[in-house]
């Protein structure tokens, strides 16, 4: 393999040497967008050299007005076949199957290229990745039911033409949550660390140190995802949580604390750790002026000698900003539908 170049800058080089000219030759003056957004690791920019085995290379999204995928996507998709180059930048421009599903691979071809470009229509595309119509009204049940991975994945990446005029309103859209959406779903998440605060230390005080640490873990995720949502950033799935934290405003000061916190072996140590993070946490919360101050300090669980932040506080606080008519639409919604399990 060549020197790695980041997949959304080598899709970019993509579309501008090889594929657009050869759209220009099949179909002169068609009018059409194009993008990598979506699934991969390099749509969110965390690819790396690991990541070029499997379901990464040159490809994007080349987007037709909807009466025009019939009339022309099946002569784009057989010219590119033909005569895109074997290789891009070093890279091949072939994707054969691994045997595992519908995962493809790069991989050297003397007969037509089996390309990644995809041709379609915005609203077919969206409609397939959300399982909604964002061109239409995004209703609660619509932000609530998406899991954030996927609104991470379809307002990452970048758009390299927009000629459809498009993609950038849909992705302004679906930028961010409505504001009473992100009361809410803030709201969920500090219930969510609110449930097993005192676990830590009830755990460890009947000598469950590996109990306790598995609280502390489920914990730890959710403060992370907090931090997140309060920078008004998607939480992406687990296995770039972490890499996305980093990158949060609270991430430089409690990604030690954190990691102090999961090292620990002993249910005290552990507890005065996250109580660090709760109240830092808690602090961010106050600045963001979205509610009245609510206390940051940790205290006793009840009557029990258990440091927690009574989170609760803060879901609750939020819950009051809610609009009435907000209200309604969650509870049509369902009161089971969560993005961040």
């Amino acid at each position: 393999m060549p020197t790695f170049l980041p997949g959304l800058e080598l899709s970019r080089r993509f579309y501008t040497e090889a594929v657009r000219p050869l759209l220009e030759e099949t179909a002169p003056d068609l009018p059409h967008s194009a993008a990598r957004i979506g699934g991969g690791s390099e749509v969110l920019g965390y690819d790396t050299p690991r990541s070029t085995d499997h379901e990464w290379g040159p490809r994007l999204q080349l987007f037709l007005r909807p009466r025009d995928v019939p009339r022309h996507a099946g002569r784009i998709r057989h010219h590119l076949a033909e005569h895109l180059p074997k290789t891009f930048h070093g890279y091949p421009t072939h994707f054969a199957p691994t045997g595992e599903g519908d995962i493809r691979v790069m991989r050297g071809t003397d007969g037509p290229v089996h390309h990644r470009v995809e041709v379609t229509h915005t609203r077919a595309w969206f409609t397939d990745t959300l399982g909604f119509d964002p061109t239409h009204e995004v209703t609660s049940a619509d932000w609530l039911a998406t899991p954030t991975q996927l609104l991470a994945e379809v307002t990452a990446g970048a758009v390299f033409h927009d000629g459809l005029h498009q993609l950038g309103p849909l992705r302004h859209t679906l930028r961010w949550y409505p504001r009473d959406i992100w009361l809410h779903v803030l709201a969920r998440q500090w219930l969510h660390i609110s449930e097993r605060e005192a676990f830590v230390g009830r755990c460890g005080e009947v000598g469950d140190e590996l109990g306790s640490a598995v609280i502390a873990a489920h914990q730890i995720r959710h403060l992370m995802r907090l931090c997140l949502l309060m920078d008004r950033r998607y939480p992406p799935y687990d296995k770039w949580l972490g890499s996305a934290f980093a990158r949060t405003t609270a991430g430089h000061r409690l990604t030690p604390v954190l990691t102090a916190a999961l090292a620990a072996t002993d249910w005290h140590t552990r507890e005065k750790h996250l109580a660090y993070a709760y109240e830092a946490v808690a602090g961010i919360h106050n600045q963001l002026d979205l509610t009245d101050r609510v206390d940051p300090t940790t205290r006793p669980y009840h009557s029990r000698p258990f440091r927690v932040l009574h989170a609760e506080r803060f879901a609750n606080a939020l819950t009051a900003r809610i609009t009435d008519r907000a209200l309604r639409d969650l509870d049509r919604a369902g009161p089971d539908r969560d993005p961040i399990p």
